[in-house]
């Protein structure tokens, strides 16, 4: 849950680089909590049209989820455009990121295994 509350706050940040797990944490999380809500949805009468909390919540979480994707692009010494191309941009988040410093900054999971 940190993993998700930390892109939460960051949700403005396109610069610097998130590491796989910061990524993929975010998605999993976000994903189940769409399904809890799209459960929601369904009993309270949600029809397609009417999923209330879910588009909502979707909403609300657009602006991080794109940042997280920018930085992940970058940890991977890759332009944040990259999320244009579906196919690409999985591939590259699933890829390790660079080691050391790249043009986008410092590596964060050597900042985090120093800690």
């Amino acid at each position: 849950m940190e993993w998700y509350l930390k892109v939460l706050k960051n949700y403005i940040v396109f610069t610097g680089r998130a590491r796989r797990k910061e990524f993929w944490m975010f998605v999993l999380i976000n994903f189940i909590i769409l399904v809890v809500l799209g459960f929601i949805d369904g009993i309270i009468g949600g029809q397609a049209h009417r999923q209330i909390l879910s588009t909502l919540y979707r909403l609300a979480v657009l602006l991080p989820t794109i940042a997280v994707g920018v930085r992940r692009m970058h940890d991977t010494d890759h332009s944040g455009w990259w999320l244009l191309l579906p196919i690409v941009n999985l591939i590259f988040a699933a890829t390790e990121g660079t080691k050391g410093n790249n043009r986008f900054g410092s590596d964060p999971k050597a900042a985090s295994q120093a800690a």
